[in-house]
């Protein structure tokens, strides 16, 4: 689904990511952990599309074909979807209508009618009961006064109700207390399938004993210098990210 390729990019010419090599296959949910620094949040904004990224070489490639050139807007109607660590907030806007606008924009891109009415009122219907969200939750401005936890239940119902191929989810776990990590994971574990895939970047092991990672990856300076099961997360948790410069060499 998603191969990066010796992927190089830099923000405000300095360079964070120095040959980055990713392949994602439908089903896999891949952990991505590091020290601060170590260029974890730029990678999801390269592969989402952010302009203040610039990628000085190597490829990205989703279903085969290379999105490098395509807006960060593009790539979300193909399928790419990024949580954010600090979602903003839009006052007089509800969530339930900007859910509306952002499902008719896709499918107006892929070259669908809007949604009628009565199917995006009962699918609203069914990813909130899915998710265990109150229905005068969806009421509400998006963002404006959410606690951390809603704001990121409201990231996942918004994934939800978009339904990714690829879920790119940025330190969703950060602020959050056990209560809303154990919702927040448990709304992802629902909408995992055979034909969709999840990246999860985090700096602790606590959220991969709920979203459990068919690989997870350590990335220092840049580069990925360590691949492996589970284990290596609880591995991190135990010993810090030393042993792994140690080990590696870097």
């Amino acid at each position: 689904m998603l191969k990066i390729n010796d992927l190089h990019a830099s923000v405000e010419d300095k360079a964070i990511l120095r040959g980055i090599n990713l392949h994602v296959k439908p089903g896999e949910v891949h952990a991505i952990m590091g020290p601060n620094g170590s260029g974890k949040s730029t990678l999801a904004s390269v592969v989402a599309g952010k302009e203040e990224y610039e990628v000085q070489s190597g490829e990205i490639l989703l279903d085969g074909e290379n999105i490098d050139e395509l807006s960060a807007e593009e790539r979300a109607h193909k399928g790419v979807f990024l949580s954010f660590q600090y979602p903003v907030e839009i006052p007089g806007v509800s969530v339930t209508n900007f859910m509306k606008t952002a499902i008719n924009e896709t499918r107006k891109a892929q070259g669908l009618k809007e949604m009628p009415a009565n199917e995006m009122l009962k699918m609203i219907r069914q990813k909130s009961e899915l998710l265990e969200i109150d229905r005068k939750f969806l009421s509400r401005s998006l963002n404006e006064g959410f606690s951390g936890g809603e704001k990121k239940r409201n990231e996942i119902f918004q994934m939800a109700m978009l339904e990714p191929k690829l879920a790119i989810l940025d330190e969703t776990d950060s602020g959050l207390d056990i209560d809303a990590l154990r919702i927040v994971a448990n709304g992802v574990n629902k909408l995992k399938s055979e034909d969709n895939a999840v990246i999860v970047i985090t700096h602790y092991q606590r959220l991969l004993d709920y979203i459990v990672p068919d690989f997870v990856h350590v990335l220092y300076e840049g580069r990925i210098v360590k691949s492996g099961t589970k284990e290596l997360a609880h591995e991190l948790e135990a010993k810090g990210y030393d042993w792994i410069k140690e080990e590696v060499g870097v």
